[in-house]
């Protein structure tokens, strides 16, 4: 820990850092790591809570500002396990608080899987718990399974609120509850699905998905509940629906928003009964089917301007889940980067050693209206134009770049920008008027005595516009 804080200290924008972290046998807190030298006496001293910056973050789990330093804390499973915190930053306020929120997430992961190592030796030892040597003492009852807590292997996230979502996930996977997801487009709801399928004891039978955005309406229906031969035009053989296929296992019904208010009361003749039939046919087939929906619209609205079926609604919303958009995830922004840099590294024969500090401060700084779809795509690019295993800051797309990233922050002051502009309008309104300086006043808004002193001021001579045509 001591090198990492040495090297934001020297290359980064904070400096002064202080980690205090429970690594040790007694179960308290203590200062694990210290980036002056003038600090090495702090190393090994303990941490009360609500006593200085370090005990206060411990106490409130939250980030404080201090002066001119901050500190944050570190969460694991919920609790807080550490704290670090910087006695000076040479950034913004909010990218020096992204920064040293994503440096506590990865430490959080790092102590975790400490943890783990350490109890999977001692159980190849034979000990019937963790060595004392090298694990997380628990200073709370949370804090004791805090390493405990599921994760799902395919979704990338430490933050608190993908946490959150991953115990909502391990709590209803086992059920047989119809779950409705929510969030923005690219926040990786089907990955939610899918999740929730493979934690559930489906696990071993079919996942089947349907985007309805991507199906004509006319065709929806067939491609849910199945068709006879001959039931329409080009009907040359029966078919079966997802709903068939889907049966014993998970149907995942992405963009249900789109349906139409027909295949809607069809949708919730199935979820209520579990029957359905083909179309075409009269015969009523039994499904077993568990349905997971998702949306990036807001079905309560629709609902209420009666886009969508109140009743469909209801039987959908018994559980659900909603997946937060990036920009409330900030933490895990670096952890999605470098995920994404080696899958596309690798994907493209070169593999990506580092993200450079510049471009970590832009990543984290977006707002990311995309998500994580955007985030993917934007390192794909980058992985493609690197040519150093590195990824630049110019290596982003130009909507990631800043003023200060690409040398292009406002050339005069305000004062002189306003003056230019005004000069261009008065300009612009006597050429239009022929040098009526009466008419160009009206035209702009402006008594003829503002619009005299104006021409006077910048030296304007209104006679040349006379002859303009």
């Amino acid at each position: 820990m001591g090198p990492l804080l040495t090297l934001l200290a020297d290359r980064g924008p904070l400096a002064g850092g202080v980690a205090a972290l429970a690594m040790f046998d007694d179960g308290e807190i203590r200062v694990a790591a210290v980036a002056d030298p003038i600090d090495a006496a702090l190393a090994g001293k303990r941490v009360d809570l609500g006593v200085g910056i370090l005990g206060r973050v411990l106490a409130s789990t939250a980030p404080v500002f201090e002066s001119e330093g901050l500190a944050v804390p570190v969460i694991l499973g919920g609790a807080a396990v550490g704290a670090l915190s910087f006695t000076r930053y040479s950034s913004t306020r909010e990218r020096a608080l992204s920064l040293a929120s994503s440096i506590a997430s990865l430490t959080a992961e790092a102590l975790g899987l400490r943890r783990r190592l350490a109890r999977s030796a001692a159980l190849e030892a034979g000990a019937e718990g963790p060595t004392s040597s090298s694990h997380i003492v628990s200073r709370s009852p949370e804090l004791a399974y805090a390493d405990e807590a599921w994760a799902p292997a395919t979704i990338v996230g430490r933050s608190a609120p993908m946490r959150e979502l991953f115990s909502m996930i391990d709590r209803v996977a086992g059920t047989e509850t119809t779950v409705l997801i929510t969030g923005e487009s690219g926040t990786g709801k089907e990955l939610v699905a899918r999740a929730l399928h493979e934690r559930s004891a489906r696990a071993k039978k079919v996942f089947v998905a349907v985007n309805c955005a991507a199906l004509p309406e006319s065709v929806i229906e067939s491609e849910l509940f199945g068709h006879e031969r001959g039931a329409f035009t080009g009907a040359q053989e029966q078919r079966r629906g997802r709903f068939e296929l889907a049966d014993g296992g998970t149907l995942f019904l992405d963009e249900i928003g789109e349906l139409s208010q027909a295949v809607q009361a069809k949708l919730l003749r199935v979820l209520q009964e579990g029957e359905f039939q083909r179309v075409g046919g009269s015969a009523t087939l039994k499904t077993e089917a568990r349905v997971i929906a998702a949306t990036n619209r807001d079905l309560e609205k629709e609902v209420a301007e009666s886009q969508f079926r109140s009743d469909l609604y209801w039987r959908l919303n018994v559980f659900p889940l909603r997946v937060p958009p990036l920009r409330e995830r900030r933490s895990d922004i670096v952890l999605l980067a470098d995920h994404f840099a080696e899958k596309h590294g690798r994907r493209a024969g070169k593999p990506i050693l580092r993200i450079s500090s510049p471009a970590i401060d832009l990543l984290v700084t977006y707002h990311w209206p995309g998500n994580v779809r955007e985030l993917e795509n934007c390192i794909e690019r980058a992985v493609i134009l690197s040519t150093d295993s590195v990824i630049h800051a110019y290596h982003l797309p130009p909507s990631l770049q800043s003023a200060d990233s690409t040398g292009t922050g406002p050339a005069s002051t305000l004062d002189a920008s306003l003056a230019r502009l005004e000069r261009e309008l008065l300009v612009e309104a006597l050429k239009i008027c022929r040098g009526n300086a009466a008419a160009a006043a009206r035209r702009l808004g402006i008594t003829e005595r503002r619009m005299g002193l104006a021409i006077h001021r910048y030296g304007i001579d209104w006679r040349r516009f006379r002859t303009s045509t």
